[in-house]
């Protein structure tokens, strides 16, 4: 397939590229910092665009099969509407070009729920501070993005991961669209893996399924620092 990938040289972006060249598929990665992106392959193609930018989006986007958009950005104060407006521009690109299938990255932490299976530290104290602490400017503007994606015509699946974080191979992760799944974590490979099943198949269309790993997962406090605290600019 041809796949165009936003967010293309974040944590994820970087997984995804990798496995997607490895499966045989042509891959464009939009990124505003070309020139950092170390990945190359006769099938990549490397672009300068910014997701906030409508004309390169729409640019990047012809000629595709499907996108996919691994957009992030880290926790801050200020709102923030990367995740939204990004995405937005997104959609408007693949109608104008033609283009049905996209998978894009939201979170779990969009539709917070207690899991009996983690106590009530995590449940009445750890996971309030980061939903509605740290990272509420994010997570506000992914349930705006949420709402665009799904108020489009496109055959769209909204990904819902939990805390992400590096790993070295995937794991028999588990994925559910009607029902919370237990667990802290998603790996960057699982989630990666799973969306190039969503690129190339009808899986899970107009869902919000949720992924978890089940395996070789961190410890919470040094996930927190790693991937939250450090990454604050």
């Amino acid at each position: 397939m041809k796949i165009a990938l936003f967010g293309a040289n974040g944590g994820t972006g970087r997984v995804l590229a990798a496995q997607a060249l490895a499966a045989g598929h042509e891959i464009t990665a939009v990124t505003r910092h070309p020139e950092t992106f170390a990945l190359e392959h006769e099938r990549l193609r490397v672009v300068t665009g910014d997701a906030m930018d409508a004309a390169s989006v729409s640019a990047a986007i012809a000629g595709q099969d499907a996108v996919l958009s691994t957009l992030g950005v880290p926790f801050g104060k200020e709102p923030i509407s990367v995740y939204s407006v990004g995405t937005g521009n997104i959609v408007a690109g693949m109608t104008e070009h033609g283009v049905r299938r996209l998978a894009c990255v939201s979170s779990s932490a969009v539709d917070p729920h207690d899991d009996p299976q983690e106590g009530v530290i995590f449940n009445r104290v750890l996971q309030p501070y980061v939903v509605n602490g740290i990272g509420r400017t994010t997570y506000d503007d992914m349930r705006r993005m949420e709402a665009v994606v799904a108020a489009s015509e496109l055959d769209w699946t909204v990904v819902r991961p939990s805390g992400l974080f590096a790993a070295g191979a995937l794991s028999g992760y588990r994925v559910s669209a009607t029902e919370h799944l237990s667990g802290r974590y998603t790996s960057r490979a699982d989630l990666a893996d799973f969306l190039l099943r969503l690129a190339g198949g009808p899986e899970f269309v107009r869902e919000t399924p949720e992924v978890r790993t089940t395996e070789g997962t961190p410890n919470f406090f040094a996930f927190m620092w790693r991937e939250t605290i450090r990454k604050k600019p």
